[in-house]
């Protein structure tokens, strides 16, 4: 699946992506809030500035995104591999 084809679906109501493959994907600005993205493959995904607030992160490969900026609030990051990853607040996952 590619981003615009993301959006059109998010955009349609649709918010059941579990086990997506957006590898290395350039997601700067998306909004997912809300979104089941549980076990997506988001390693390397550019997700400043996305909106991921109440969304199921949960056993989500994240190794290496880029979250500056992004809202979390209310997100579920149980299980997630965060090893890498840039966090909203600056910090680099260990």
């Amino acid at each position: 699946m590619d981003i615009t084809e993301l959006q059109m679906l998010y955009a349609a109501g649709q918010r059941d992506f579990n086990h997506i493959d957006l590898s290395s994907a350039e997601l700067n600005c998306i909004d997912l809030q809300g979104a089941n993205l549980s076990r997506a493959n988001l390693r390397h995904a550019n997700l400043r500035w996305a909106n991921l607030s109440q969304a199921n992160l949960s056993w989500a490969d994240l190794r290496g995104a880029d979250l500056s900026w992004a809202n979390l609030a209310g997100a579920d990051l149980s299980f997630a591999n965060l090893k890498g990853a840039k966090m909203p607040d600056g910090t680099i996952h260990d």
